[in-house]
């Protein structure tokens, strides 16, 4: 176990580290090809002060997911989960149920060098899925959407939250304690939000509600866990 150990830390994870953020700053130089196009091609720019207008209010809405996603993430995908997660995207609704549901059904503990390898698979299937029934939605999609009948249509919408119903429900068997305090967390804020007594808060005040569930969870439960409590 310890060689194994010495490999993962020593090879595996520098070897992930080189290529993610290789791959991860390419990415993101691909993602401003179509500007690049539009610009250097057609020669359409538009001006400075709308570009900056559209800056601020897009930072002003995301900005603080680029500080809180990574790090609540990280301890269920790991480092190589969380470079693929991040290039490839759906991280909240299909990675990260993937990696949980991967290293549960494998029996391992998350934030361990074997859930990191089972997370890293979880992924990895995830994105080639993904790959496959998108190309086969792009395709066929309007056409198979049309003929659902609308019940069925309308029910799509409760995908996502049926995703992260039965996450939450994995893990509130897994750590009961912990979910007594991350659930009424997350329902006081979200109450908080839907009335409105966020918005002193910059921009769309729904990163806080993120925010203070997910990282006051840790801190009461690490806090509670120091006393024995949990």
């Amino acid at each position: 176990m310890t060689q194994n150990n010495n490999v993962f830390e020593n090879e595996y994870t520098p070897y992930i580290i080189k290529w993610g953020m290789s791959t991860t700053l390419i990415g993101v130089l691909l993602s401003f090809a179509p500007v690049a196009v539009l610009y250097f091609v057609y020669g359409i720019m538009p001006p400075w002060s709308a570009v900056i207008t559209g800056t601020i209010m897009q930072i002003s809405v995301s900005g603080v997911f680029y500080v809180v996603e990574p790090v609540s993430y990280f301890t269920i995908l790991g480092i190589p989960g969380t470079y693929m997660s991040f290039l490839s995207g759906n991280i909240g609704n299909l990675r990260v149920p993937c990696s949980a549901i991967a290293q549960d059904a494998a029996g391992v503990e998350k934030g361990t060098p074997e859930g990191s390898i089972i997370s890293t698979i979880g992924v990895a299937t995830s994105v080639l899925v993904n790959i496959i029934l998108l190309s086969i939605g792009v395709a066929l999609g309007t056409s198979i959407l049309s003929m659902l009948p609308k019940p069925v249509y309308d029910s799509l919408n409760f995908l996502l939250p049926a995703i992260f119903g039965a996450i939450l429900g994995q893990q509130t068997v897994k750590n009961p304690k912990i979910a007594l305090i991350a659930i009424p967390l997350g329902l006081v804020m979200t109450l908080l939000y839907k009335g409105g007594y966020l918005k002193f808060l910059p921009g769309i005040p729904v990163y806080a509600v993120i925010i203070v569930t997910i990282f006051g969870t840790i801190l009461i439960a690490r806090a509670l866990k120091q006393r024995g409590i949990i």
